[in-house]
């Protein structure tokens, strides 16, 4: 029966592979370089090729050799010390033996009152963030199944597409303020008669946000509805992660804030190409839905669980930060 179950299990997490991976983030790419080449070709002409080609082999590089400690140091996460978030850490070396993860992810806090999660990394090492809000303000029934949902993501090798996603959302923020530095200067040369920058060039600059952020919804949508089955595959328990994303930050504002300084002025945590998920109403609606999962419902207790990383107010709350992201 055991193994009836597990093997029911690999079954039921079975999804994208690696070429539909590579493939989603080829077309990111090849969608930026379109857009940087169309920009620049006014100006520049057949330089614009070397431009795009830079650019993304740039972003290519990145994403293969930033390390997981890297990232969560540029979102302010922090290491929780071990022992200090036992259930957690139990949570994670079980749900991370369900999935057949060869090493459960590293955890780390963010000090901020949202509830968030992400993670970064490769099926060999990743890393999870849950915010401060999260831990004190979910059950465990529910942070098990937040948690989960990160480990799926593991599991099905998404994190590399993530993490182009995300690199893309930021060199699309790059040549945002660039065609509003272009408009500024086109307005100046107006008053002193010298040419004139591409309006063409500058109006796509601007819309590159808008533009990345779109093509990325298009691609994603159905990928978080996967992961969401997965995740309650992985818990036995449909309904905790009903009841999490109930209570999860999902607000993405409206497609004018791409186009609005500062970009993105959207309240949306981030890293990911996560930031305009499903409506929570169709994904709660789904899970309720959902068939007997393959795997018993985890053992979850709950207890104390308080981090030390955020202790005061100021760090606590959510503010814009560097990379581009509202913790």
């Amino acid at each position: 029966m055991v193994l009836e179950t597990e093997r029911n299990l690999r079954l039921a997490l079975r999804g994208p592979n690696a070429t539909t991976n590579l493939v989603q983030a080829g077309v990111l790419l090849a969608a930026l370089a379109l857009l940087l080449f169309l920009a620049s070709w006014p100006e520049v002409g057949a330089v614009a090729i070397l431009v795009a080609a830079l650019v993304s082999a740039a972003i290519v590089a990145l994403a293969l050799h930033l390390t997981p400690a890297t990232v969560m140091r540029l979102y302010g996460a922090r290491p929780h010390e071990p022992g200090s978030l036992r259930q957690l850490e139990n949570l994670l070396s079980e749900l991370s033996q369900r999935s057949e993860l060869a090493r459960a992810p590293d955890l780390y806090v963010i000090p901020s009152t949202l509830i968030s999660a992400f993670s970064y990394g490769t099926t060999h090492r990743s890393a999870i963030a849950v915010t401060e809000g999260l831990l004190r303000q979910l059950t465990m029934r529910e942070v098990a199944a937040v948690l989960a949902r990160e480990i799926s993501q593991v599991r099905q090798g998404n994190l590399l597409l993530l993490a182009v996603g995300d690199l893309v959302t930021r060199a699309a923020q790059a040549l945002y303020y660039l065609g509003l530095a272009l408009a500024a200067l086109n307005l100046w040369r107006l008053l002193t008669g010298f040419d004139l920058v591409s309006w063409w060039s500058v109006a796509l600059l601007i819309l590159a946000p808008a533009l990345m952020n779109l093509l990325q919804l298009s691609l994603t949508r159905a990928r978080d509805l996967d992961a969401d089955r997965k995740a309650a595959l992985l818990t036995g328990d449909p309904l905790g992660l009903a009841s999490a994303i109930a209570r999860l930050d999902t607000s993405t504002g409206s497609v004018t804030d791409d186009l609005l300084p500062p970009v993105p002025a959207r309240k949306v945590p981030q890293p990911s190409m996560l930031r305009c998920p499903p409506a929570s109403q169709r994904r709660i609606a789904r899970l309720h839905a959902l068939d007997a999962p393959p795997m018993p419902a985890l053992d979850v207790a709950e207890g104390p669980r308080i981090s030390l990383v955020g202790v005061g107010p100021i760090e606590m709350r959510p503010r814009y930060r560097w990379p581009g992201v509202w913790f």
